[in-house]
């Protein structure tokens, strides 16, 4: 499954156009190396996301084409989260 589908079927980001963006401007890795909206994603893959000042790395526990809201949240497994400071 593509990058920008699966961040927005599993609800980590809102909207697949900004999941895009995001991965287009290298915010997004998949096993630590950066991801575009195309790549592929399978399960037991690593991603890390960075919103603004806050890096998010999860693990990607299954897919799924759709997904309700408690579906959503079987699809990933937060590792970790932290924030960063811009200096």
């Amino acid at each position: 499954m593509r990058i920008d589908k699966y961040l927005k079927v599993a609800r980590l980001i809102k909207r697949r156009t900004l999941a895009k963006e995001m991965s287009d401007q290298g915010r997004i890795t998949v096993n630590g190396k950066v991801a575009k909206a195309g790549t592929d994603v399978k399960e037991n893959d690593e991603l890390e996301i960075r919103f603004g000042q806050k890096i998010v790395t999860v693990k990607v526990t299954g897919l799924s084409e759709h997904a309700n809201k408690e579906n959503a949240k079987g699809m990933y497994e937060v590792i970790k989260e932290e924030r960063v400071s811009e200096a």
